[in-house]
């Protein structure tokens, strides 16, 4: 526990009586006080220079003193600031101290970092502040036609929207901000033409949508930096078109559209805004349904039939299933057929476990430079459930199968030799 810091008054106590006892011992019983607690006083008047060799100049204190036959030399240095004080949204992140032989402390280093957490709890304040001032979408007309048993799942995750991947580097495919917005914008047009007209359809975003999180493109736990293509406001706003985009496409074809956005580890922050701008966008329409639950699961319930979601960053497919049923025991215990989804390692895994089928999925972006150190396919899926026995189909697209043509933001090729490849 640290010292509490001495006043002048006791340090000036500590002379007096040092001065009219003689004795360090006698003088410490004068004032009640230990003999180590006295003698901590007597160091502390003698840096000020109460004990001799007076003045200290101001903002000093007495670091050595060396004398002979009378004379002395006192050698100062600068006295410590003022006492530390934490910048407003910072949090400690590590202390190193250089201490003397006495155990007191000569120099300190505090090592701070961005209170995410505070940021966090800032952006959802000012989000809440905001909703009334945006505006709502307006309704979609409601299909003539859907099957009322089925719900068509749309599982889309690790998009990182604003990556930039150079196919002659990764040998898997060109991409930046443009791309990836006409990619996922491709992908839906075909999936939802390929699909059965569920009533019930599930828009399941399972994280990492934004490649990252801040005006620096670097990961927000470890501070890995990232190849990006583009300035976050361009970012935020083709993330911003892209889901009110599919969200419309998605009401067009389905009578009921619920929404999830995992919280994942490139874009913890995005998922957030990402949530609460939808909720307040369409709190109007009673066909979409947001999922602002915070946490890192969530769950959508279909009749007999449960649905969990997860990035997959806190647990993959070998131990998710057991953290989901006690997250979640009572919409568990209510359905005899459950399904859990991640992402996260953008590859495609499916394990039956005692409790759920778990699968992983691999996604529809081309792997940036680091990413390319592992070969998976780009692909997404839509999975359609029936409410009474589970699965019922799924449609699986690539993305060389939905996509046109398109060059990257730093592809050099000329654009004729391109079309000839």
């Amino acid at each position: 526990m640290p010292q509490p810091i001495l006043t002048d008054e006791q340090i000036a106590e500590a002379v007096a009586a040092m001065q009219e006892h003689g004795s360090q011992t006698t003088a410490a019983a004068s004032l009640g006080l230990a003999r180590s607690s006295f003698q901590n006083r007597l160091r502390r008047a003698a840096e000020r220079g109460l004990m001799g060799t007076r003045p200290v100049l101001p903002g000093f204190a007495i670091k050595s003193v060396a004398s002979k036959q009378g004379d002395a030399w006192v050698k100062q240095t600068k006295a410590p600031g003022e006492v530390f004080e934490l910048p407003v949204g910072q949090v400690v992140k590590g202390v190193s101290a250089l201490v003397d032989s006495e155990g007191r402390e000569v120099a300190k280093w505090i090592k701070t970092r961005s209170d995410e957490a505070a940021q966090q709890a800032a952006m959802r304040a000012a989000i809440e502040a905001l909703k009334d001032e945006i505006p709502r979408a307006e309704p979609v007309a409601a299909p003539a036609h859907t099957i009322d048993d089925l719900l068509n799942q749309y599982t889309i995750t690790d998009h990182h929207l604003g990556a930039l991947a150079w196919n002659e580097e990764t040998r898997a495919g060109d991409y930046d901000l443009r791309i990836g917005e006409q990619l996922i914008i491709d992908w839906f047009a075909a999936a939802i033409a390929q699909s059965p007209p569920a009533k019930r359809a599930v828009f399941a975003q399972l994280g990492d949508f934004l490649h990252y999180d801040s005006f620096k493109s670097i990961t927000p736990e470890h501070g890995h930096l990232l190849d990006s293509d583009s300035r976050y406001p361009k970012m935020v706003r083709a993330a911003i078109r892209i889901v009110r985009k599919v969200i419309r496409m998605l009401l067009e074809k389905h009578e009921r559209l619920d929404v999830i956005m995992c919280d994942a580890n490139h874009d913890p922050a995005g998922e957030v805004w990402l949530r609460e701008m939808l909720a307040a966008f369409y709190d109007e329409e009673p066909r979409v349904t947001v999922d602002t639950n915070p946490g890192t699961y969530s769950v959508i319930e279909h009749g007999d039939v449960s649905l969990f979601y997860h990035h997959g960053h806190r647990r993959g497919v070998k131990n998710v299933d057991s953290i989901l049923v006690g997250k979640f025991r009572k919409v568990y215990g209510r359905t005899s057929l459950s399904y859990a989804h991640t992402g996260h390692r953008h590859s495609d895994e499916l394990k039956t476990t005692d409790l759920m089928k778990v699968e992983q999925h691999e996604t529809l972006a081309a792997p940036d430079a680091y990413g390319s150190n592992w070969l998976s396919g780009r692909s997404a899926k839509v999975i359609t459930y029936h409410k009474d026995f589970g699965e019922d189909g799924r449609v699986i697209l690539s993305a060389a199968r939905v996509m046109e043509r398109h060059a990257a933001a730093n592809d050099n090729v000329p654009a004729e030799q391109r079309r000839a490849a």
